[in-house]
C-alpha cells in the first residue's frame, strides 16, 4: 500500500454524515441503513438481526469466517420523570456523563420528529459558593419551553422517549477529528474502510469476511452477543476507542499511556489470544505501522470479550484508537491514527490462512 492517505472524498463525505445521524443505543437502524448503503459496493451480501446488527459479508460460501468489527450505538437519554411545571428528569442509556450535560442542547426524539430541550442549570449568581453542588443524575433536567406537564405531552414528549445531543462532527487544526459519538461509529467507518481497500485493491480473501457493525455495546455488548452466535466465526478483529491519557486529570500509573497521533493500540488481556494478537503486532512492524501497547485487568471492556468466550472460545483481539474525551460531545481522534488502524486490519487479514491455527497446543 502507499503512503498517500487512504481517506478520500467520498470517505470524508460518508464520515460527516454517519457521525451526524444520531444512533442511540436501542435506536440505531437508521445509522445502519447510511452505513450498510456506503458498504453495499464492497461486500457480496448482508445480514441482520432483529435487533439492528449489521454485517456486510464478503465470500459468504467459505466454510472458515473471519469477522472485523465495530459497534454503532451512541450513547444518550432516556425521559425518565416530568414534572408538573413541565420539567423533565432523565436516566441513562450507555454511560452518559452527567457531568458535561448543564446548558447543552437536546433533540428529543418523538414520533412526531425531534424537540428541542436545553439541559438547564441555576445561574452562578444564585448559587451558595459555601455549597455548591456539583451535576449529578438527581439534580440535572431539560427544560422544552413547556409551561406544565400537559404541554409537555401535546408536544409529543413521554416517559421513555430517547434524547441525544446535536453536535456535529469538525476538524480541529487539520487532522483532529472531533465529534459526539466518535465512540464507536469511527470503528464503523473504519472496518467500511477496510473492505472498500479490498475491493479496490482487488484483493481475493482465501476466507469468508464478515464486516460487523453491532449495537448495543454501551449497555453491554449486547449486540456483539448475539451476532457472534449467528455468524459462529473462527477469528474476530474488533476495534473500538481508547483513552488519550495524556490529558490532565488522568493518572498514567492507573491507566496506562496512549496518546492519539502514535499509532493504534494493541490491547493485552485474558480475552485477546495471544497468537492471534502477535501476528497482528507481525504485521505491524513488518508493513512500518506504528502502535502502541495497552494492558487490561480482567476484561476488555469491549465487544472483544464477547466474542472470545462465544462458541467455546473464538480466538480474538482488539485494535483500539486512542480517543480524548470519551464519553462527551468533542471526542477527538487524529486523522492519522484513524489511517493507521484501517491499515493496521487490512493487512492483517492478508495474513491470515483458512484454517489457521491459533492453538497453544501446536
Amino acid at each position: 500500500m502507499t503512503k498517500k492517505s487512504i481517506l478520500n472524498e467520498d470517505s470524508m463525505s460518508f464520515l460527516e454524515r454517519y457521525l451526524n445521524n444520531p444512533s442511540p443505543t436501542g435506536y440505531e437502524w437508521e445509522g445502519q441503513k447510511l452505513w450498510m448503503d456506503y458498504l453495499k459496493p464492497y461486500v457480496d451480501t448482508f445480514i441482520t438481526d432483529i435487533y439492528g446488527t449489521a454485517v456486510g459479508v464478503i465470500n459468504p460460501e467459505a466454510e472458515y469466517k473471519v469477522v472485523i468489527e465495530g459497534h454503532s450505538d451512541e450513547i444518550s437519554w432516556y425521559v425518565n420523570y416530568i414534572t408538573d411545571n413541565g420539567l423533565i428528569y432523565v436516566i441513562r442509556n450507555g454511560g452518559s456523563d452527567h457531568q458535561i450535560a448543564p446548558s447543552k442542547v437536546v433533540n428529543i426524539h418523538t414520533d412526531g420528529g425531534i424537540v428541542k430541550g436545553v439541559f438547564g442549570w441555576p445561574a452562578i449568581h444564585t448559587r451558595d459558593n459555601n455549597k455548591e453542588e456539583a451535576p449529578k443524575l438527581e439534580n440535572i433536567f431539560i427544560d422544552i419551553g413547556a409551561k406544565d406537564k400537559a404541554e409537555v405531552e401535546a408536544m409529543g414528549v413521554h416517559v421513555g422517549c430517547v434524547i441525544t445531543y446535536p453536535d456535529e462532527f469538525f476538524i480541529l487544526n487539520k487532522d483532529k477529528f472531533v465529534c459526539r459519538a466518535l465512540d464507536n461509529r469511527i470503528g464503523g467507518f473504519m472496518i467500511a474502510q477496510v473492505a472498500r481497500l479490498l475491493k479496490e485493491n482487488k484483493k481475493d480473501l482465501p476466507f469468508g469476511l464478515y464486516i460487523t457493525n453491532s449495537v448495543q455495546e454501551e449497555i453491554g455488548l449486547k449486540g456483539a452477543e448475539m451476532i457472534t452466535q449467528t455468524i459462529k466465526p473462527n477469528v474476530a478483529i474488533v476495534t473500538d476507542v481508547t483513552h488519550d491519557t495524556t490529558t490532565p486529570m488522568i493518572e498514567k500509573k492507573k491507566q496506562g499511556h496512549a496518546e492519539i497521533g502514535a499509532g493504534p493500540v494493541i490491547s493485552y488481556a485474558p480475552a485477546v489470544q495471544n497468537r492471534l494478537r502477535k501476528l497482528i503486532i507481525e504485521t505491524a512492524k513488518t508493513k512500518e505501522i506504528p502502535f502502541q501497547r495497552m494492558a487490561a485487568s480482567r476484561y476488555t471492556g469491549t465487544d472483544t470479550d464477547a466474542f472470545a468466550y462465544s462458541n467455546g472460545g473464538v480466538p480474538s483481539a482488539l485494535i483500539s484508537l486512542p480517543l480524548r474525551y470519551m464519553h462527551t460531545t468533542v471526542e477527538t481522534v487524529h486523522r492519522e491514527d484513524v489511517e493507521n488502524v484501517i491499515k493496521l486490519i487490512y493487512e492483517s487479514l492478508l495474513t491470515i490462512k483458512p484454517n489457521h491455527n491459533f492453538s497453544y497446543f501446536n
